[in-house]
């Protein structure tokens, strides 16, 4: 049974960090791409950052470049995003997700397997 559990999720202040981490389990990941997703109250699911099999290759939202790095470790099978100088609009679930293939997508349609999600909020 494939799992992507996420941890490291919680209360910060504006300016603040954070550090996710994605552990996977069921199967290896460590020849597809990974990336994060977030998801705020009411709106739609959007893309944070994406990361290739090897780490070589990222992708970042907009809004996060400069301020969020995703990176991975593949002898651990895990996940993880660094997030610096917080704002309250990154207040959202954060999930991660993987996909069956070893493209590498930013959308999220193209993700087959989520983990559960880990609340981050950022207060002002």
């Amino acid at each position: 049974q494939v799992q992507l559990v996420e941890s490291g999720g919680g209360l910060v202040q504006a300016g603040g960090s954070l550090r996710l981490s994605c552990a996977a389990s069921g199967r290896t990941f460590t020849t597809v791409a990974m990336g994060w997703f977030r998801q705020a109250p009411g709106k739609e699911r959007n893309v944070v950052g994406v990361i290739n099999w090897s780490g070589g290759t990222t992708y970042y939202a907009d809004s996060v470049k400069g301020r969020f790095t995703i990176s991975r470790d593949n002898a651990k099978n895990t996940l993880y995003l660094q997030m610096n100088s917080l704002k309250p609009e990154d207040t959202a679930v954060y999930y991660c997700a993987a996909p069956r293939d070893s493209g590498f997508y930013v959308s999220k349609d193209d993700f087959n397997y989520w983990g559960q999600g880990t609340q981050v909020t950022v207060s002002s």
